[in-house]
């Protein structure tokens, strides 16, 4: 592949991530905005309208979650958890949790950081003892392959030996043969008899 389209396919991979990153960051922050908890140590009623001559449909309390519908100068529309929608008195909304929720939410949190810090702790010692395992392995299949490659060494080495030795016995045989063979072609028939 060419290492110049490589390179600007993958600027244009983490352009395209921080382009929809940016995206969700404002979506989730815009949908933020719009939610609020209700504040101080108070019971509000929630009316049918913007004032108190509308009918109380429900009541909200102390950190209650809302989803902030309209605001207007003095009431805002909001919706409740249970999905009820009404208007309470503006001002008693705040863009945080109160201090008691944001402590529970931050202890549930650290609860689930723990067993997840947990988990992991457990998962590493699992893999350094697979990894020491695998080292074992390893340091024996390296001198296995050390010990494979001297046997190999030694095996090439013996069966030159034998090749060299074969072909001095077939030189030698041959030899042993040339002469016998040159001897008795060059001696001449006697006429003696011989007992």
């Amino acid at each position: 592949m060419n290492p110049l389209r490589s390179r600007s396919c993958r600027r244009l991979a983490a352009i395209a991530f921080l382009v929809l990153s940016s995206i969700l960051l404002m979506m989730s922050a815009a949908s933020a905005a719009n939610i609020g908890w209700v504040r101080g140590n108070i019971r509000l009623n929630l009316r049918s309208g913007a004032g108190t001559q509308y009918k109380i449909i429900g009541a909200v309390e102390t950190g209650d979650q809302l989803k902030v519908l309209n605001t207007g100068e003095s009431w805002t529309r909001v919706e409740t958890s249970e999905g009820k929608v009404g208007w309470i008195p503006a001002g008693y909304l705040e863009t945080e949790p109160p201090p008691t929720l944001r402590l529970e939410m931050l202890e549930s949190e650290t609860a689930t950081l723990k067993s997840e810090l947990e988990q992991i702790r457990t998962e590493a010692a699992r893999l350094r003892e697979s990894n020491a395992t695998l080292s074992a392995a390893d340091s024996g299949q390296r001198a296995e392959i050390e010990s494979l490659k001297m046997d190999n060494y030694e095996l090439r080495a013996g069966s030159r030996v034998q090749e060299w030795i074969t072909g001095a016995s077939i030189l030698a045989l041959g030899m042993i043969v040339g002469a016998f063979l040159h001897r008795n072609s060059t001696r001449r028939p006697s006429s003696r008899i011989r007992l």
